[in-house]
């Protein structure tokens, strides 16, 4: 079965333009409160500081997963599992447009992870 790409290249690159805008935002924030921070360890200002810095780190994953998928449909592979070449469910694609792994290796790559033996 044929994966349709046109919808999913439309969803991921507006999902990806809507990251942008938002890690743009959160960095405009992080820029402004540079100057305000106090390194103190219970300073409200540093916490949230963090917790931007956290947001931008996972924003930046996701972006980084969003061109894969991109390049993926522009070399003409998207829908195909980058580890085993197996055709990924069409019903996880829907679900995940920038999922680049079926399921069964995406778990086995989490179960890696988890034990410390795969660089992500």
């Amino acid at each position: 079965m044929e994966v349709s790409t046109e919808r999913e290249r439309l969803a991921l690159e507006k999902e990806r333009q809507e990251i942008l805008e938002e890690l743009e935002h959160l960095q405009q924030i992080l820029r402004e409160s540079e100057v305000k921070v106090d390194l103190e360890e219970g300073d409200p200002d540093l916490h949230e500081r963090e917790k931007n810095m956290s947001l931008v780190q996972t924003l930046e994953a996701r972006l980084q997963s969003i061109e894969r998928a991109l390049r993926a449909i522009e070399l003409g592979v998207y829908g195909i599992c980058e580890r085993c070449g197996q055709r990924i469910d069409p019903e996880r694609l829907e679900a995940k447009p920038d999922a680049t792994l079926c399921l069964s290796c995406q778990r086995e790559v989490e179960r890696l992870a988890r034990r410390g033996m795969l660089k992500e």
